[in-house]
């Protein structure tokens, strides 16, 4: 099995001859095609919504599509608070779900009207003290501790997590927020990262509306919404399966069905917090190869580094490569691609096998669309890509604009004796 590239090898040297490589190409068409899927999948639940992972492609055009099918925005800093606004987004249409969090990030947060995820009860006195009261409507992140398992399969181990709260945190949590006027409240959890089965979500749902239940009971309080958070991976490796989004909706649903349903709570929302779903596969690194090395391995130097895309280096983490315009020819020569930071782990491949790489050839790195350019930085001096979007009618557009030396210098500006490195 092979996985197909959104774009053409003339339409990335295209783009190319416009802004340089490397550059980041997200694919609106597969954008809005998910989106509307996963709406669709959870057009059972009357207040569904999904809060997109804004720290998975903090970019506004992007939020922008989004808005277009009713989601909204998960943020966990003022940054993406900021953004969330400027692209339009308001009120409950943002979701804030942040941990250590600094006290003027609480003030803006309730500026804006945003709902308010709590990650821990010491929270509950720092946010008074600062902000003064809480909403009506107030979430909190629950914890279960231990390992989270699938079956007999161990999924992940929130035991060891830093977020979220323990279950009789929770209830004193609620208790202390219904002192305080609070009316309507939200059970928040991330139990796993990246799964690939249909089975992440409903098996947390479960849990999670069991857990209400025992809430409603225990506080006499109203549950509001319950957010199932992300979670659901992409398969990145060509023999993987992808997840089925309209199964897992239906899986979610018997499972409101048989614990919120009988309990009389069949007016709770189901929230959703995707990125890696909502965009990993409709976003590609596209990089030229400009060097090849032939000593121990056989290397293949490419002008894009880890500072471009840091999860190969980061966590060992695999993604496809395809050489446009030889996606036919066989897989016969293997490479090491690397970048040229000054750090060993920086590789996008190791012995991977790819069709003979000429100087000039465009690799195109699949599934970079979440989690790519968001983590770069600017280790060597290495500069931060343009980010380009593809549009359904196979035209293409500047969402975001390449660094220059005098955005990376730009904090220098102060000191006159520095002045010569903002010459051209």
């Amino acid at each position: 099995m092979k996985k197909i590239p959104f774009l053409s090898r003339e339409k990335a040297e295209e783009i190319a001859s416009e802004y340089g490589t490397p550059y980041y190409v997200y694919d609106e068409a597969g954008i809005r095609k998910n989106a509307k899927a996963v709406a669709d999948a959870f057009s059972w639940n009357n207040g569904f919504r999904e809060y997109f992972a804004v720290k998975a492609t903090p970019n506004p055009f992007i939020l922008k599509i989004f808005k277009d099918y009713g989601f909204g925005c998960d943020c966990s800093s003022m940054a993406e608070l900021r953004m969330a606004k400027a692209a339009g987004f308001s009120g409950e249409e943002i979701m804030f779900s942040s941990n250590d969090t600094p006290a003027e990030e609480y003030v803006y947060a309730a500026e804006i009207g945003a709902l308010i995820n709590f990650d821990d009860i010491t929270m509950l006195p720092y946010y008074l003290e600062h902000v003064g009261e809480f909403p009506e409507t107030v979430c909190c992140r629950y914890n279960p501790g231990g390992t989270f398992s699938i079956a007999n399969d161990i999924m992940d181990n929130p035991g060891d997590s830093k977020y979220g709260m323990t279950e009789e945190q929770m209830v004193e949590a609620f208790r202390t927020l219904k002192a305080h006027g609070v009316k309507h409240f939200g059970i928040h959890a991330f139990l796993a990262s990246n799964t690939v089965t249909d089975d992440y979500y409903p098996t947390l749902a479960r849990q999670l509306f069991e857990l209400a239940v025992e809430l409603k009971k225990k506080c006499g309080v109203h549950i509001d919404l319950i957010n199932l958070s992300g979670g659901v991976g992409i398969p990145y490796k060509p023999s993987q399966e992808s997840n089925h989004i309209d199964l897992i909706g239906w899986g979610v649903r018997e499972a409101y069905e048989e614990v919120l349903v009988p309990s009389n709570m069949g007016d709770v929302k189901i929230f959703t917090e995707m990125g890696r779903f909502m965009m990993g596969p409709y976003g590609a690194l596209v990089t030229r190869a400009i060097h090849e090395k032939h000593i121990y391995k056989e290397y293949i130097g490419v002008d894009a580094c880890a500072a471009n895309l840091m999860r190969p280096a980061m966590y060992g983490a695999y993604h496809h490569i395809t050489v446009l315009g030889k996606e036919e020819f066989p897989d016969d020569h293997r490479y090491d691609v690397a970048g040229s930071l000054c750090e060993n782990n920086d590789k996008f491949a190791i012995d991977r096998l790819l069709p003979k790489i000429d100087m000039g050839d465009l690799l195109y790195i699949h599934d970079a669309g979440a989690h790519g350019f968001a983590m770069g930085y600017n280790y060597n001096g290495r500069l931060w890509s343009p980010e380009v979007l593809l549009h359904e009618n196979g035209s293409f557009s500047l969402i975001r604009r390449g660094q220059t030396l005098n955005d990376y210098f730009a904090t220098f500006d102060c000191f006159e004796e520095f002045k010569e490195m903002f010459e051209d």
